[in-house]
């Protein structure tokens, strides 16, 4: 095996950006990460991740302290019609394939597996540029050289912009979120995780702590843009009837703390290649949140980009090989999630649904909610040749 080490530079210290500096780190490379806010952190939501997510965490060394700070979350099992009648209900025992978290929980486990030093906050990219050398990349008035850079800046990534002007940019699925995380001590109903169902919407929640847990409230918008002076008086018109928990959790989430998203994928890129700049996570393939895959496919993305540089003799021949093998499984899964995401927001579409699910034999039903219930959970990482450092 041909080890190729260098200086990395990373765009974006997001969970995608910190996962490949924690990769590349773990396989010898020095790395520097630029991000253009001011602050560390994330979002105040939450996330689950999946099996094949935790097998990343496992292969970045940092599954131990990711599986701390997350709570098994049965979301999958407990699929529900808005007046409480359960679809398919997990039993108690059952496995639970899913850990839910508060977004900053993971990005902090992430983030203390990075040296303080080697991540640079409040710098924004106005320019990357290669030559036969290497990379060289503008950020806050200061040029950064190095080996390679790893566009993992998100959805409206400016090293995308630079060195893929070719691409379509983001677009619009006609669907909205409001997000909020909350503190459920005696609150009423089932609160260890639930999808429910209703004409064009979806009402999600994870338990993410201890007396915590994440709702999230999807429904269609026909533009994106468009905002209330009281968003979660507008959430909450939605599922006002609904059975509790649901609107017992956005009342008592502070009106301060609901976040609104419209709900945008990347279209499919021809290559997450450019010489020697590469993408990854958002930045590559942002995806609709149905499959609630953005994330652990960004944990993968890192381990498979860590493991081509490791092994694959030069960058040019680790990197073709990380587009190879990321490129077509990234986009197949955004393509499942968009079309489940239409599913959902479609009347027909979720009749169509609702009426499988229910006529499906529940145990069949939890066979496929096991944690190796999907191809998509069952992926396994390539092993990281861990290479020893002194800093």
């Amino acid at each position: 095996m041909t080890t190729t080490t260098g200086h990395a530079i990373v765009v974006g210290a997001g969970i995608g950006g910190l996962a490949a500096a924690v990769g590349l780190r773990r396989v010898g490379w020095d790395v520097t990460v630029l991000e253009r806010a001011a602050e560390l952190g994330e979002v105040g939501a939450g996330m689950s991740q999946a099996p094949n997510a935790m097998r990343a965490l496992a292969e970045l060394g940092v599954a131990d302290q990711a599986r701390a700070v997350g709570v098994p979350t049965g979301s999958t099992g407990n699929l529900r019609r808005p007046h409480g009648r359960y679809l398919q209900r997990a039993r108690p025992g059952d496995p639970l394939a899913l850990l839910g978290f508060h977004r900053a929980d993971l990005h902090r486990v992430l983030l203390d597996a990075v040296p303080a030093d080697r991540v640079r906050t409040g710098v924004e990219v106005t320019d990357v540029r290669q030559d036969d050398a290497g990379v060289t990349v503008v950020a806050g008035g200061t040029e950064h050289r190095g080996d390679l850079v790893v566009g993992a800046d998100g959805i409206r990534s400016a090293v995308r912009g630079r060195l893929w002007p070719d691409a379509r940019p983001p677009r619009y699925l006609g669907r909205t979120a409001w997000l909020g995380v909350v503190d459920v001590a005696g609150l009423p109903g089932d609160l260890t995780g639930s999808v429910t169902l209703g004409q064009g919407r979806m009402f999600l929640i994870h338990p993410v702590a201890r007396h915590r847990a994440y709702w999230a409230l999807l429904t269609t918008e026909l533009a994106p843009g468009v905002r209330y002076d009281d968003e979660r008086g507008a959430a909450l018109a939605h599922v006002g009837g609904w059975h509790e928990p649901v609107p017992d959790l956005v009342r008592a989430t502070p009106a301060g703390a609901v976040l609104r998203t419209d709900i945008h994928e990347l279209p499919p890129l021809t290559t997450y290649v450019r010489g020697r700049a590469v993408l990854l996570g958002d930045a590559a393939h942002a995806m609709s949140p149905d499959r609630g895959q953005g994330a652990g496919h960004s944990l993968e993305d890192a381990v498979v980009l860590a493991h081509a540089l490791a092994t694959a003799g030069t960058v040019e021949a680790a990197l073709a090989r990380y587009d190879a093998e990321r490129r077509p499984r990234d986009q197949a899964t955004a393509r499942g999630a968009r079309r489940d995401g239409a599913m959902t927001a479609s009347r027909a579409g979720q009749a169509v649904t609702t009426a499988m699910i229910r006529l499906m034999p529940a145990a069949l039903w939890r066979k496929g909610v096991e944690p190796d219930g999907n191809p998509t959970w069952r992926w396994q990482p390539p092993r990281l040749p861990v290479v020893p450092r002194t800093s």
